[in-house]
């Protein structure tokens, strides 16, 4: 039922009406038993920071739920409940609580979007915690609605710029704009993020007022013992940080199995995967598997700045596949190819995995997915 009621709704829309979430929520709060909500905004490692801080959460036998987006194979993938993927059981359920607290309309014009956000909100009643991750971005989010305990600020870079604005200015404005009361921000590459948001009147802290030495100490530990890559190891310690403010006490332990499915996952000794599709994710896989190999998998929607990406990655590049996606959004062969032959990378059509070959994963969900659906037949 849940399955077709969203298969109705379109994934992406042109346009997005910002008011009607907010007034959706005003009308059916009373009707919500919302727990506490530790928001996560910016561009980058949203969903590792999230995975890592809920997992501890709920190691530390705090009960807790993580909403995070998109997904890669199931939508349950998308709502984490005390440990594991929400089951269809539960979220059927909630669909049919959901269903008869919104009226008819409500119901059938919420985007995919905000009705999931919703949905995820019905299933977290009775919780203590929710991690929230925003979905494209910061004050109109879907997300942004909720009355928050804390905010993660993740690095804020170019992404989305259809809706987010042209400029690391505008989208950081707009990102920041969806803190309330307290926010902690990871490091940043621009000075703009850190001029804006300290331009607000919120309690708004850098995560090095939070962590001292000795949980630089324990991050660093912590990440060697997990073999994390530099960008996991900095969402691991933006993630200590909401647990030191929320005056929670940690340990190694309390981060096992925390690593979110399709962020540099290593699924086997030759294929690596990663949903990643903008240039800050590009450095990072850089930096991570720079002096080695690959053959990459990709593909890019249109508005993606791919030559950037793939310029970014050519060092890590021995050739490049391009994989076929079914979406109107994806970019036109021709320039895909273009490109590569002005970057002069060597392309070809991706036809299958060959066995002495290493093959990075990487453009977007919706490469990784297809990639997986090609490899499990």
């Amino acid at each position: 039922m849940l399955e077709h009621f969203l298969n109705l709704k379109p994934l992406y829309y042109n346009e997005i009406d910002y008011t009607r979430m907010p007034r959706v929520y005003e009308r059916i709060k009373k009707d919500l038993k919302i727990p506490k909500i530790i928001h996560i905004i910016g561009t980058n490692g949203k969903g590792t920071t999230g995975r890592f801080l809920a997992t501890a959460l709920y190691n530390i036998t705090k009960s807790v739920g993580h909403y995070t987006s998109p997904h890669i194979i199931d939508f349950n993938e998308r709502i984490w409940l005390n440990g594991s993927n929400v089951t269809n059981e539960v979220l059927e359920l909630a669909h049919l609580k959901l269903l008869n607290i919104l009226t008819k309309d409500e119901a059938k014009s919420l985007s995919y979007f905000e009705y999931t956000t919703f949905l995820a909100m019905v299933v977290f009643e009775g919780l203590e915690y929710i991690v929230l991750e925003a979905g494209l971005g910061g004050e109109h989010d879907a997300t942004a609605v909720f009355k928050k305990e804390l905010t993660l600020v993740t690095p804020i870079d170019k992404d989305h710029e259809d809706f987010l604005g042209t400029t690391i200015k505008e989208i950081a404005t707009t990102k920041l704009n969806a803190i309330q009361d307290n926010a902690i921000l990871a490091h940043q590459n621009y000075q703009e993020v850190y001029e804006i948001a300290f331009a607000k009147k919120q309690n708004i802290l850098k995560i090095e007022d939070i962590l001292n030495a000795k949980d630089i100490e324990k991050v660093n530990k912590i990440a060697k013992e997990f073999s994390l890559v530099t960008y996991l190891r900095d969402n691991l310690a933006l993630s200590i940080s909401a647990l030191k403010f929320l005056n929670l006490t940690y340990e190694q332990m309390h981060f096992e199995n925390a690593k979110l499915f399709g962020r540099l996952t290593q699924i086997n000794e030759q294929i690596i995967v990663d949903v990643g599709h903008n240039t800050l994710a590009a450095n990072a896989i850089l930096k991570a598997l720079n002096g080695k190999k690959f053959i990459l998998v990709y593909n890019s929607y249109k508005d993606k700045e791919y030559s950037k990406i793939l310029s970014i990655l050519k060092p890590i590049i021995k050739e490049v596949q391009i994989i076929d996606i079914e979406d109107e959004r994806i970019e036109k062969s021709e320039k895909m190819k273009k490109t590569l032959e002005n970057l002069d990378i060597k392309y070809s059509q991706f036809n299958g995995i060959k066995e002495d070959e290493k093959y990075l994963v990487f453009g977007s969900f919706k490469v990784v997915e297809n990639f997986l659906k090609v490899q499990n037949g």
